[in-house]
């Protein structure tokens, strides 16, 4: 049954050391506050697993709680790239990191399967791609009916899975609306899933019909966290914070800058920060 819990123990109730993790966002919702908990509370051996790792992977990464990651994006969107991320692949600091790497398609495929309960996803993919000759886990098979050669992957199965979305009602449902990339079918795929939300209210009857709601049945817990996707938007709500993603580039470009940064805008800080850093940012009503 769904839970509202403040962050810290939602977070510390559902994640564990050594779990596969998601925590989803497509430029937009991206649980930043979540995962900055996570850092707080010091998880190691964690598979990262995102369409489009930025920020908080790249912090993450450089503060060596990640053992793997699987993605089919890894960068600083409009930016560049994610040198925390590089440095530990490249140089193993802090620690040495796997890699898995995919497509769009691949990922998106593969959360669906891991949605439905099937163990990989089937579709027409890299086809004159070279990521196949990397990552041993994309597999081809024949259509038993037509022949056709077909990619495959394993299915994505998180341990537990991270979103951030608009509203919660009383009941425990979540509404999420604007570009929701593969949110839901990561809630759906894993075992466990933690939402923070920007408000609670009464239920969902007077707002517009094209929405996603995921049910309460759906969710292990709920955390109220306005602003919980700085520096990326939640729509209706605040604009993307362009300028923290130009600041990022440069702040992780040094080890000792990036941590520091860490030290005192993650560690000290807590989920009731968020709502600060948004304010210059939310739309007028």
């Amino acid at each position: 049954m769904v839970k509202f819990l403040p962050l810290k123990q939602a977070v510390a109730e559902n994640l564990n050391n050594g779990d596969s993790v998601a925590f989803e966002g497509f430029t937009h919702l991206i649980p930043t506050a979540a995962a900055h908990e996570a850092i707080r509370q010091g998880f190691r051996d964690l598979t990262l697993i995102r369409m489009t790792p930025d920020l908080i992977y790249d912090q993450m990464i450089g503060m060596g709680m990640a053992k793997k990651i699987i993605f089919s994006y890894l960068g600083n969107p409009g930016v560049g790239l994610l040198r925390r991320a590089r440095d530990a692949i490249e140089n193993g600091y802090p620690r040495a990191l796997d890699v898995e790497e995919h497509s769009h398609a691949g990922m998106a495929n593969a959360y669906e399967a891991g949605a439905a309960g099937l163990p990989c996803a089937v579709f027409r993919g890299y086809r004159g791609a070279g990521l196949a000759t990397v990552n041993p886990n994309i597999k081809s098979v024949a259509c038993p009916f037509t022949g056709e050669v077909l990619a495959a992957v394993p299915s994505i199965r998180p341990d537990v899975t991270f979103i951030h979305a608009q509203k919660a009602d009383r009941k425990g449902n979540i509404m999420v609306e604007g570009i929701i990339g593969i949110q839901k079918e990561a809630v759906l795929a894993a075992k466990r899933a933690v939402v923070t939300v920007e408000e609670v209210v009464d239920n969902f009857d007077d707002l517009h019909p094209n929405l996603t709601v995921l049910p309460r049945w759906t969710i292990a817990a709920i955390s109220v966290v306005p602003g919980g996707s700085h520096p990326s938007y939640a729509h209706g709500y605040y604009a993307r914070d362009n300028a923290a993603y130009l600041e990022w580039d440069e702040i992780a470009a040094d080890r000792e800058k990036f941590q520091a940064w860490m030290q005192a805008n993650v560690i000290e800080k807590s989920a009731d920060d968020f709502a600060a850093r948004v304010a210059h940012l939310r739309k007028a009503a």
